[in-house]
């Protein structure tokens, strides 16, 4: 019965806001009809309509006036500010756990067009933090879920919908068409991608990210000057001139991501871009750059640190610059190859690694041998194989990589973190796993590496796919988190 009542209280929603369109809509209607008319009885040239046929004697309609009244009122925002909002064209790449709060404040704050870029289709693990989506839109596109959330909310913005990834060769063309771009991406690749476009259009940029329990937000390239001119906001490359070692990438899929963290960056976001949108730089003179650092769990939870302006030699910003819309929609600027994404699946060869299935039906009963799972303790406790060892990758990655060992005498220096058992036991082979197939790569070199291989006689891999692939081809029923 809650559903029912639900369900009926939702569609009257958007009957109220689909008969506020309508009735804009027979408005402007009538007054088209009426020129139309006078037209054809007299024979003669659409006569110019007066100012009262135009426009209305105020600015807003009665229910924007309602809707974004308490906003209006605030001295920093004011009547002028709303029309400004209302004129406003934003684009959002990326409708996830940084985009869907974003979007949401900026409708319910009646910016005229908002674009959402974003090739992904909602799925239940997205649903603790991405709030604009809903269960039963599991599948569907999320610009898709989130336009449909965001049209009950506010049915006076225009919603743009971009079904794809956004890639450099098309970058520019979507870029163009909007006044501020929000990244709510989730990877160094696209955020070079969308700040360097940013720049070369003039463009100002507000970008964030989260993972875990932190976050960072950015206003960038504000206010938007050609490249070499000093008095441009810097860019993404000017704060991070290289991108991070592709082996220090956490996604939220490996490290996890608390939703209110998330969702607390893209309010900010959402924040920023509205002082974006209606700041008045002739007034108020320009906003000095900042990140802006914030940690759940720590006291203060939020630091703020001043940016330097342009960097002199930036590549993109600079008077120096060789980066060019040319070559990034050329492809010329390879942002893959640049953030050293790519080639992570061939870190070991064929013969080093071996299925969750063959490793099932061939070794899982073998009574001497040691399978490590490298995931953090958190995602252990959830689940694990039987008779699987516990050690962090994180713990193994904490010590600079060993010298080979070279004899019986070596075993003394080897880590803290390798189990006694393991060290003494120089025939038994060793199986590595974790989430997804990556860290345990990087696990079975570092123990290669410490000689624990002897020299290859001694069968050290790990299990391809990760638990997901244990799921997939073993067991069903495994906690697919």
């Amino acid at each position: 019965m809650d559903d029912l009542d639900n369900k009926c209280a939702s569609l009257r929603t958007e009957i109220a806001a689909t008969e506020v369109q309508l009735a804009k809509l027979k408005r402007e209607l009538k007054a088209a009809e009426e020129s139309a008319s006078k037209c054809r009885t007299t024979n003669a040239p659409e006569p110019v309509p007066s100012e009262a046929q135009t426009k209305r004697k105020w600015p807003l309609l009665d229910e924007e006036y309602r809707r974004y009244g308490r906003q209006m009122i605030v001295p920093q925002v004011g009547l002028r500010g709303q029309l400004k909002l209302r004129a406003a064209k934003v684009l959002i790449v990326g409708a996830g756990g940084l985009g869907c709060p974003a979007a949401l404040y900026l409708a319910g704050a009646g910016v005229g067009t908002l674009g959402l870029v974003d090739g992904d289709t909602v799925e239940s693990s997205n649903l603790h933090r991405q709030v604009l989506h809903k269960s039963r839109n599991v599948g569907k596109f999320k610009v898709d879920s989130a336009i449909e959330y965001l049209k009950e909310l506010n049915p006076h913005p225009t919603y743009i919908a971009h079904r794809s990834h956004l890639a450099p060769q098309e970058a520019a063309e979507i870029l163009r068409k909007y006044d501020l771009i929000l990244d709510c991406t989730d990877n160094p690749a696209t955020r070079y991608l969308i700040s360097d476009t940013a720049v070369l259009l003039g463009k100002p940029l507000v970008s964030a990210s989260a993972l875990r329990t932190e976050g960072q937000l950015m206003v960038l390239n504000n206010p938007p000057r050609p490249p070499g001119d000093k008095t441009g906001g810097p860019c993404y490359r000017c704060v991070f001139p290289r991108p991070p070692p592709a082996n220090s990438i956490t996604s939220c899929a490996d490290g996890g991501i608390l939703g209110p963290v998330v969702g607390a960056m893209g309010v900010l976001q959402a924040l920023e871009a509205i002082k974006v949108l209606t700041h008045d730089a002739e007034v108020n003179g320009p906003t000095p750059p900042t990140l802006l650092i914030f940690s759940a769990y720590s006291s203060p939870q939020f630091r703020t640190i001043k940016l330097r302006s342009r960097r002199p030699n930036c590549a993109v910003c600079s008077a120096e610059a060789t980066v060019t819309l040319d070559s990034v929609r050329s492809g010329s600027m390879d942002y893959v190859f640049f953030c050293g994404t790519a080639g992570l699946e061939d870190a070991l060869s064929p013969d080093e690694r071996i299925t969750p299935l063959e490793y099932h039906l061939n070794h899982s009963t073998t009574a001497n041998r040691h399978i490590l799972d490298v995931r953090e303790k958190v995602q252990f406790d959830i689940c694990s194989l039987e008779n699987s060892i516990n050690i962090p990758i994180s713990h193994i990655l904490a010590l600079a990589p060993s010298a080979p060992l070279t004899g019986v005498d070596d075993l003394k220096p080897l880590p803290s973190w390798l189990p006694p058992e393991i060290a003494a036991d120089s025939e038994s082979p060793i199986y590595v796993v974790c989430r997804q197939g990556n860290d345990s790569q990087t696990a079975v070199r570092r123990l290669k590496n410490l000689g624990l291989d002897r020299g290859g006689e001694r069968l050290i891999v790990d299990i391809k796919g990760g638990l997901r692939s244990w799921r997939e081809q073993v067991d069903s029923e495994w906690p697919d988190y």
